[in-house]
């Protein structure tokens, strides 16, 4: 597995661990717990996932609830919500990274930890957020 694929992966399991307990402070103390010693690049790239997702959560929302038609965030399932947020974060702000390898990543944890229908829901709206951002 990649190492940004790793990383991904451990954003979203803190990402839903901080959302069914409502946590706020689970950062590097969860971060530590679920990866353990692992590679420095992937705890970094983990990290800057989290805080962005953080830092942005209210703009991240309003931006999937504008697309996710029929859809209110309480009502998404707590994996696919996370890996919107995440996903989103990535869209608007790391121009470093290719859209379509966000939107790949995220339909790849939809499909792993969600399911198949989940893969097409999160791809779907993240089209949308890609397109209205103008990025190819």
């Amino acid at each position: 597995m990649r190492k940004r694929t790793k990383a991904r992966e451990v954003a979203l399991q803190i990402l839903y661990q901080r959302d069914i307990r409502s946590l706020r402070e689970a950062g590097q103390e969860s971060l530590s717990e679920i990866i353990g010693d692992v590679d420095t690049e992937i705890k970094e790239f983990a990290h800057e996932l989290l805080k962005g997702v953080e830092e942005h959560s209210e703009e991240i929302d309003a931006k999937i609830s504008q697309y996710a038609t029929n859809w209110v965030l309480p009502r998404m399932s707590v994996v696919d919500r996370n890996i919107l947020r995440q996903a989103c974060f990535e869209l608007i702000y790391r121009s470093d990274i290719p859209p379509k390898v966000t939107i790949n990543e995220a339909v790849e944890l939809a499909k792993r930890f969600s399911g198949e229908e989940a893969g097409k829901f999160v791809n779907g709206i993240l089209d949308k957020i890609r397109s209205e951002l103008n990025k190819d």
